[in-house]
């Protein structure tokens, strides 16, 4: 019976081992998720300068209905708002970086990120208090409420799909709208 109940404390004794170092793993942090890797998913080499390369990305975003918040020879960024239903609504920002690769400047390389943000509708009820000598003070509900879109999401796309048909696009642009550089240099 003594090796019992030994062996049942030393059961409860691993199993609150156990259960207070699950306490002290650090969960799921962003820093968790993230997997640097050699893929490329979030960019491209094009045979541009960076300033072509980013002209084709800000062309990109204006032809997808993307309201273009920068536009530099280096940096392009757009936004898009969606409302999925009454009570929601997304915001997709995307920035374009465009860089140098190699020597003579007539190759970039673009990176592109896509942020979405997620946002819900937060209503308040309005009241009002009246003070009466006598009574006290009453607190009246009315009908007046106020809305609020509070963030409630952020995250950066990862989707393989999305980049790809984004870099076509700016592609595209590249490919139907050669420009001769020492032509437009002049200009």
């Amino acid at each position: 019976m003594a090796f019992f109940v030994q062996l049942r404390a030393a059961l409860a004794a691993l199993l609150c081992a156990v259960l207070l170092a699950g306490c002290g793993s650090p969960g799921h942090s962003a820093a968790t998720q993230e997997r640097f890797g050699s893929g490329n998913m979030h960019s491209r080499l094009f045979d541009a300068t960076p300033a072509r390369t980013c002209e084709a990305g800000r062309r990109a975003l204006l032809s997808q209905g993307y309201f273009v918040n920068v536009a530099r020879p280096d940096l392009v960024e757009g936004s898009k708002s969606f409302q999925p239903d009454a009570e929601s609504h997304m915001q997709m920002t995307i920035r374009v970086v465009c860089v140098p690769d190699g020597g003579q400047g007539s190759v970039s390389l673009g990176f592109v990120t896509a942020l979405q943000d997620s946002y819900t509708v937060k209503k308040a009820n309005n009241s009002a208090s009246l003070g009466v000598p006598a009574l006290g003070s009453l607190s009246l509900p009315f009908m007046a409420g106020s809305e609020s879109l509070v963030k409630v999401g952020s995250q950066t796309i990862n989707s393989e799909k999305f980049y790809d048909s984004f870099f076509d696009i700016v592609k595209g642009y590249l490919r139907d709208d050669p420009v001769d550089e020492p032509a437009a240099e002049a200009k």
